[in-house]
């Protein structure tokens, strides 16, 4: 019984995480329990696992005795969250770069040029994020990675909303630094690797700042 509420549990939770990544679930949206149990047929019991684990990984805000919401930010918090991130990301990239293979670093570029010749917002992002965790692959700091993927997920929807404003004349130095990043790896060169994360990122931050009507966009 035990492993079938886990089953469960990991199959809604998924399924909500899609909906939340994906941009269908907005920011404070309300999380209603008894839609989710009539939807997927089960109880309560697994629908509380499910949210505590889309809680933990930073997709939605629980209120005891009250509900739970899709996680939202306001500007202060999302300039405070690309500024950890300057901080985590070049930590955990350069961890990763002297365990990069051969065939691992040809995947970079494979998604590289996916990432350059994506034809939507939603392929953009989705081969974005692709290509960023896949540069962090390799070292063992669980932790470290789960703090990366958190960020990852609470920003999305104003990544999302900041690339539908500027995708028409979307800049070219977003592809050449990603070029950048994967020549440093190639050449495993850790502080270049690092460094070029961090500009990657302070760049993304203050664009971001220029743009106050992401928190809008819908």
């Amino acid at each position: 019984m035990a492993q079938s509420t886990s089953a469960s549990s990991a199959r809604i939770a998924q399924a909500l995480r899609t909906r939340i990544l994906s941009g269908e679930l907005k920011p404070g949206a309300r999380i209603r329990q008894e839609e989710i149990a009539a939807e997927f047929g089960v109880s309560r019991i697994p629908i509380r696992e499910s949210l505590r684990l889309l809680e933990s990984a930073g997709l939605i805000t629980i209120v005891a005795s009250s509900g739970a919401w899709v996680a939202s930010m306001n500007m202060p918090e999302l300039q405070e969250s690309y500024l950890i991130r300057e901080r985590l990301e070049p930590l955990l990239l350069g961890m990763a770069v002297p365990l990069h293979t051969d065939d691992s670093i040809a995947r970079l570029r494979e998604l590289v040029d996916l990432v350059n010749n994506a034809q939507s917002v939603d392929e953009f992002l989705d081969l974005d994020r692709r290509f960023h965790l896949a540069t962090f692959e390799g070292p063992t700091a669980d932790s470290l990675r789960s703090m990366v993927d958190r960020l990852w997920n609470s920003t999305q929807h104003y990544r999302r909303a900041f690339m539908q404003l500027v995708w028409e004349k979307h800049p070219r130095e977003t592809f050449m630094e990603h070029e950048l990043i994967v020549d440093a790896i190639s050449n495993r060169d850790v502080r270049a690797a690092e460094d070029l994360m961090s500009l990657h990122l302070r760049r993304t931050r203050l664009a971001l700042e220029h743009h106050p009507e992401i928190f809008t966009v819908q």
